[in-house]
C-alpha cells in the first residue's frame, strides 16, 4: 500500500506548469504551483522547519503553545504541524486580510487575535506586538517569527531551490516571486546561485513597501509606507530573513495590477491562486523587456484562490476597488 503516515510528510515536490496567455514573452515560463502544499501555500515549508527547529533547540516543549503574526498562511502550516504534534496555536491576523483566511485557521483549531493593519509595528495594538506580548504572557509558549527566524529561509534553501533546479534540469535562467518575509526568495536564490550564480533574482514589492527603494538606495524611507490592499507582499520592516545581496532587483506591482492578473490566471490557465501570484505574473510582464527567447523562467505562485473568494474573485469587491 502507498500512503503518508501524516498530511506534513506530503509537503513540498510541488509540480511546475508552463504558463501560456497571461505571460507576455516568448521565453518559457514555468509557474511553481505551491498551492500543491496540503495547507495551500509555500509557506508549509517553513512553518513545519520553524517547529522542527524549535524542538531541537528546546525552545518548544510537550503541551505548549505556538503563538505567530501571520497574513494566514504561515499560520496555516503552523496549524497542520501543532495539530500533529499536539500543540495549540494562536494567530494574530491584520484586519486587511481576507475573512477566509480567518475562517481556515479558526476551522484548523487555531485562536485568532485580529489586529488593526493602519498602525505601526512597534505600536501595542499591531499583530507583531500582540504577538510577542501573548508570548510574554503565556507559560510554555513559544514565538516562531516568521520574519527574523532564519528556519524560514532555510527551509527553502534545503527544498524549494533544489526542486526547481532539477525540475528545470539546471536550465533557469530567472527567478521572481513577491516578497513578503524575505524568506522564500531569499532560500531560494542562495541555493540557485550556488549552481549558476548568472542565475537573475527578481523580488515584486507593493507600493506602500520599504524593499524596493532600500534595496536601490539602502535608505530605510519612512515616507514609502502607506496602506495597500495586496496581501502577503511587501513590508513595512526590514526583516532578518531578506537578503538583499541576493536579489538583483525589485519591481513593484499595483494593487490593481495583481488582482487582475490572479483572475487571469484563473480563466485563462485555469490556475486559481491567491493576489500575490497574479502580482508576480504582473511584475513578469513588466520586466518582459529583459528576457531573450532562449531564457528559462520559473515564477513561484504562492497560494491558492481560495482564500480570496471574498475579494479579488468577487465581482462586486473588484468594483468597490475600482478595479473592474
Amino acid at each position: 500500500m502507498n500512503f503518508f503516515n501524516h498530511i506534513i510528510e506530503t509537503i513540498g515536490n510541488t509540480p511546475m506548469v508552463k504558463l501560456h496567455k497571461v505571460v507576455d514573452t516568448e521565453a518559457l515560463v514555468l509557474a511553481k504551483l505551491e498551492s500543491f502544499n496540503p495547507g495551500h501555500s509555500t509557506k508549509d515549508r517553513m512553518a513545519l522547519k520553524m517547529i522542527e527547529d524549535a524542538e531541537k533547540a528546546g525552545l518548544l516543549k510537550e503541551g505548549g503553545t505556538v503563538i505567530e503574526g501571520t497574513s494566514g498562511n504561515t499560520g496555516m502550516g503552523l496549524a497542520l504541524a501543532c495539530i500533529q504534534k499536539g500543540y495549540k496555536l494562536i494567530c494574530t491576523i491584520s484586519d486587511k486580510q481576507s475573512k477566509e483566511k480567518m475562517d481556515i485557521l479558526k476551522a484548523m483549531g487555531a485562536e485568532v487575535y485580529v489586529c488593526p493593519t493602519n498602525v505601526a509595528p512597534e505600536h501595542p495594538e499591531s499583530y507583531y506586538s500582540v504577538a510577542k506580548r501573548l508570548n510574554e504572557e503565556i507559560p510554555n509558549s513559544f514565538y516562531p517569527n516568521q520574519y527574523d527566524n532564519l528556519s524560514n529561509r532555510l527551509a527553502h534553501y534545503e527544498s524549494t531551490g533544489p526542486e526547481i533546479w532539477n525540475q528545470t534540469d539546471g536550465k533557469i535562467t530567472h527567478f521572481i516571486v513577491g516578497v513578503g518575509t524575505g524568506g522564500t526568495i531569499s532560500g531560494i536564490a542562495k541555493y540557485l546561485k550556488e549552481k549558476n550564480p548568472n542565475i537573475k533574482i527578481w523580488g515584486v514589492d507593493s507600493y506602500g513597501s520599504v524593499y524596493k527603494k532600500y534595496h536601490e538606495t539602502g535608505e530605510f524611507d519612512e515616507n514609502e509606507i502607506y496602506s495597500y490592499i495586496t496581501e502577503g507582499i511587501g513590508e513595512d520592516i526590514l526583516p532578518d530573513n531578506v537578503d538583499f545581496e541576493l536579489i538583483d532587483h525589485f519591481e513593484k506591482v499595483t494593487d490593481k495590477d495583481g488582482a487582475i492578473y490572479a483572475r487571469r490566471l484563473a480563466k485563462e490557465e485555469g490556475i486559481f491562486a491567491g493576489y500575490s501570484c497574479g502580482s508576480a505574473i504582473a511584475g513578469l510582464n513588466q520586466l518582459k523587456n529583459n528576457l531573450k527567447k532562449d531564457d528559462v523562467v520559473v515564477v513561484l505562485l504562492h497560494d491558492h484562490g481560495s482564500r480570496y473568494v471574498g475579494k479579488i474573485f468577487n465581482d462586486d469587491w473588484m468594483r468597490e476597488q475600482k478595479f473592474i
